[in-house]
């Protein structure tokens, strides 16, 4: 299995967001927890899912990882970085 994390976005402002090590949601994905295997990553979802009731997340689900701390796909590679038209827009411009 490749890692996993959890994304969704936050309620408040609609940012997207990472559940973090500390079960706190972050805006950076490399400070994201990784899951390893099915059962965790199930743990995890489970947590993100419980924000969501909870109100603070929408649509939480799980991305894989490819090498290091960047997102399989087009689309989460966006929504990890920001906007793709100005490289000085969005999580990008502070170089996350």
């Amino acid at each position: 299995m490749s890692q996993q994390v959890v994304t969704a976005n936050r309620l408040r402002d609609g940012a997207v967001v990472y559940l973090a090590e500390d079960g706190t949601w972050t805006e950076r994905i490399d400070e994201a927890r990784i899951a390893e295997d099915a059962e965790f990553a199930q743990e995890l979802l489970a947590t993100g899912e419980a924000a969501q009731r909870d109100g603070i997340v929408v649509e939480s689900y799980l991305i894989k990882l490819g090498d290091g701390w960047h997102p399989q796909g087009c689309r989460e590679t966006i929504r990890s970085k920001g906007p793709s038209v100005r490289l000085d827009l969005g999580k990008q411009a502070y170089g996350s």
